[in-house]
């Protein structure tokens, strides 16, 4: 989890201390992919596994967020490009990671209300 973390943190604008582990960042294990989420002109950079492309959830965020096509096209320097809340999606990254098996029945609207539950009560439970 803390490799995450600070990947998560470098790639939405926190320096490195070293050139050498930015540079290790750039290399994505095999069987993931670069994502890059956010409405902001700097997106978030998320290194995702592949797998995640095929669950319910993923696949009906990138259907209801289609205007992320419209408005950045189909590529982006090689990646991925998402037009979402970087929190939001944090929290769908959460779940699937969780390996919780709810996520595979629920619904992308019941996991955009709990988010936003979640964050009016200050919690991160999922």
């Amino acid at each position: 989890m803390t490799g995450r973390l600070k990947k998560i943190l470098i790639s939405c604008g926190l320096k490195s201390s070293s050139s050498s582990s930015s540079r290790s960042l750039d290399r994505l294990p095999k069987g993931h992919m670069r994502v890059y989420v956010g409405k902001d002109e700097v997106p978030c950079k998320f290194d995702i596994e592949t797998h995640y492309l095929n669950h319910p959830l993923f696949k009906n965020l990138l259907l209801q967020l289609s205007h992320s096509v419209e408005e950045f096209g189909y590529s982006y320097n090689g990646a991925l490009r998402i037009a979402c809340d970087i929190d939001l999606f944090k929290f769908l990254l959460d779940l699937l990671e969780s390996r919780n098996p709810c996520a595979h029945y629920m619904e992308l609207q019941d996991l955009i209300s709990k988010f936003y539950e979640n964050q009016r009560r200050g919690t991160a439970q999922i």
